[in-house]
């Protein structure tokens, strides 16, 4: 019992290490959590919705974790594929194309949220 219950929080805590790591090392996860902690910021502030709540972190989730993603393919293919290659290139810019429609799409949805209730 006490060997998966230490593996579970293993699990946990190289999750956690793994997050820190691409806040540390990636720009990209910098921005993003800036941008998440500013619209918790502008949701408290301007009162939104339980609905907009959950459309707000179901979006911020969705774009940090597709960066995530983003950061071990780019690092395993830099692994696998350390010359350059184009198929290895098309894999990390396909990668990067996921964040970025998810961010953009994001941004649209929190405008449609905010500029309401800001003006």
């Amino acid at each position: 019992m006490q060997s998966k219950r230490k593996k579970l929080i293993n699990s946990f805590k190289y999750a956690f290490r793994g997050i820190i790591t691409a806040l540390k090392k990636e720009q990209n996860m910098k921005i993003h959590f800036i941008i998440a902690l500013c619209v918790i910021i502008a949701g408290i502030i301007l009162k939104i919705s339980t609905m907009e709540w959950l459309i707000c972190l179901i979006l911020i989730g969705l774009v940090i974790s597709l960066e995530l993603v983003n950061t071990a393919l780019e690092q395993t293919v830099d692994i696998a594929m350390p010359e350059i290659n184009e198929k290895a290139k098309i894999a990390k810019d396909v990668a990067a194309g996921a964040v970025l429609v998810s961010a953009i799409i994001s941004a649209i949805i929190g405008l449609i949220i905010f500029i309401p209730k800001i003006f």
